[in-house]
């Protein structure tokens, strides 16, 4: 019997893997996921209950594909008959004729968003749990929310398999090689495909450097918080919205869900934490972190208390200016890279799963992909 052939096999099993498989077998193309830990595993980027969705983004080709993302959930959720979100609407946050805030209102209103503009006396009434300096302003996009991360997650293997996709985990990625038909190897056999995409986040570059290429991206531990409502009820989804306060790198952005995860307890985190490497990702440190939300809640939101009861560990894989890295590689067209999602990537996973399932079969997305290429780095090396 001959050896099978995939048409594609995809590196990594969190959100952008899985989202490039099921869009593959939605395609009609015969596909294998490779994860080096056990399925839906909490070692990367992708696990966890909740992320934020929104419309909401300065840069308009992002915006321009949240359009999409936002249709392509819907679609997955009349497939597998689930909840996958949460409409509590997502509100950006800063002082009145911020540029940040200017750039994301031009983004949804050129795409037909529901945005509400609100002062600082509307935003205070309509969200008393929140307290901003008066010249504060918010920005609320309401077809924004939160996204049940595991049930997406879930959901994506549950049709990717449906269609005849298969998943092989506990299989390390030993090496990668090149050729018409690509080759890979694992801690337990071999397995070919016509094209490969690397979408193992963290672990991407350590993947990479043997193939004579590494991507400029630096991997950050980020803790998110859970702090206790004061007042039971007030911080739920009902009357709290997600919410982004853009700072900029230092002091970083703050953002925030409504209570999901632990009845009672709303998230809160910083968008940054101490670099680590992914396989040493437990080790104690980072309590600037804590501290630095705990000022935060105390100063913002009298309604929960400062210090947070619950803490919990995510991995950020960021590239020096926070767009993605969706490529081919640069000598081996039929390998794929998907990394450096940086923190804001599970929002468009549906849509960069689309675009990067086209790259490995041989078709051009539909979606802008210049602000993507490894080429806008003088970082990235061959080596």
């Amino acid at each position: 019997m001959a050896e099978q052939v995939y048409d594609v096999i995809v590196i990594g099993s969190g959100v952008m893997g899985s989202s490039t498989a099921y869009s593959l077998a939605k395609k009609g193309k015969k596909a294998l996921i490779l994860e080096q830990f056990p399925v839906l595993h909490s070692r990367g980027s992708s696990h966890g209950l909740s992320r934020i969705t929104r419309l909401a983004y300065r840069e308009q080709y992002y915006t321009d594909m949240m359009v999409d993302a936002f249709k392509m959930v819907a679609e997955l959720e009349r497939e597998t008959g689930s909840e996958l979100w949460i409409n509590c609407g997502t509100l950006s946050i800063g002082p009145e004729n911020d540029d940040y805030l200017r750039d994301v209102e031009k983004a949804l209103n050129k795409v037909g968003a529901a945005v509400d503009t609100l002062t600082n006396d509307q935003m205070r009434k309509r969200y008393p749990m929140m307290s901003y300096p008066q010249n504060y302003v918010g920005l609320l996009d309401r077809k924004g929310g939160l996204l049940k991360a595991d049930c997406i997650l879930r959901a994506l293997q549950t049709v990717f398999r449906q269609r005849g996709g298969e998943i092989r985990d506990c299989e390390p990625v030993m090496g990668i090689h090149p050729g018409a038909t690509v080759t890979v190897t694992t801690s337990k056999g071999s397995y070919r495909a016509a094209s490969v995409v690397v979408a193992a986040g963290s672990w991407t570059d350590k993947i990479l450097r043997p193939l004579g290429l590494s991507v400029p991206v630096t991997i950050e531990r980020v803790t998110v918080c859970y702090c206790k409502e004061l007042h039971p009820d007030s911080h739920s989804a009902q009357h709290f919205p997600c919410f982004i306060e853009y700072k900029g790198s230092p002091p970083h952005d703050m953002w925030g869900l409504p209570s999901y995860e632990y009845t009672g307890y709303a998230k809160i985190a910083l968008h940054t934490g101490p670099e680590i490497s992914p396989d040493t990702r437990d080790q104690p440190d980072g309590k600037w972190v804590t501290d630095r939300v705990t000022a935060y809640v105390k100063e913002h939101f009298p309604g929960l208390e400062s210090t947070p009861s619950i803490t919990e560990q995510c991995i950020y894989t960021m590239t020096p200016d926070e767009d993605f890295i969706i490529d081919q590689h640069p000598l081996h067209h039929n390998i794929i890279v998907a990394t450096g999602f940086s923190g804001h990537g599970f929002k468009l996973a549906p849509v960069v799963g689309d675009a990067i399932s086209d790259m490995a079969i041989g078709r051009v997305p539909k979606y802008d992909m210049k602000p993507f290429k490894i080429a806008r780095f003088k970082t990235a090396a061959r080596l």
